[in-house]
């Protein structure tokens, strides 16, 4: 493990707090090796002791169904789960992610490989944003958790999407209809997207 990563990636929380002023009621983010949820959380620490921020979010931490171990409190041997960079058997940041958890009175739970590939297909067609089934884990937590009544005191919340959609696109082709050809020109794109 590379602890020089962390702290890398604790300034995303840096970058929340910037851009929203403070931090967000709550943070949902997917969850395998439990870098980021721990990384995130550090930064959140940091960014109220610094005077970036006048609170510290919930951490919503979400992982596969198949792929649980931190949910279920012991090692999965053989993980399996249509977000492949969530098929994490033994996450190298449980202990943090698991502080991350407790100490900001967040959640980690999983959620199914259907809900992972509707929140991927919800979030490119509601936002036009591509993004790989892994990050959708957190928007399926985000969803299962705002129909179960889980955001009514929550104003602000963020939804972290790790991973571009170009790490996997063979799932994009297998839930997606014909890919058109077109010619390389704007008005042959522009008649492609009008059909």
């Amino acid at each position: 493990m590379n602890p020089d990563r962390l702290e890398g990636q604790k300034t995303a929380a840096f970058e929340v707090c910037e851009v929203l002023g403070d931090a967000p009621d709550a943070l949902f983010i997917p969850v395998g090796n439990a870098g980021n949820i721990t990384a995130y959380w550090k930064g959140f620490v940091e960014a109220t002791r610094f005077g970036l921020a006048h609170r510290r979010p919930k951490m919503y931490g979400y992982q596969a169904e198949g792929a649980a171990p931190i949910v279920r409190g012991s090692p999965v041997a053989e993980p399996e789960t249509v977000a492949t960079a969530i098929r994490v058997g033994n996450p190298a940041s449980w202990k943090g992610a698991v502080a991350a958890r407790d100490e900001s009175g967040g959640a980690i739970d999983a959620v199914s490989d259907a809900e992972i590939l509707d929140a991927y297909s919800f979030v490119a067609r509601c936002e036009g944003v591509f993004c790989e089934p892994a990050s959708a884990a957190a928007i399926a937590g985000l969803r299962r958790r705002a129909r179960d009544g889980g955001l009514r005191d929550m104003r602000r919340v963020v939804c972290v999407l790790t991973g571009n959609g170009m790490k996997d696109p063979d799932r994009a082709r297998s839930l997606g209809g014909a890919i058109a050809e077109v010619e390389a020109t704007p008005d042959a794109v522009r008649r492609a997207l009008r059909s």
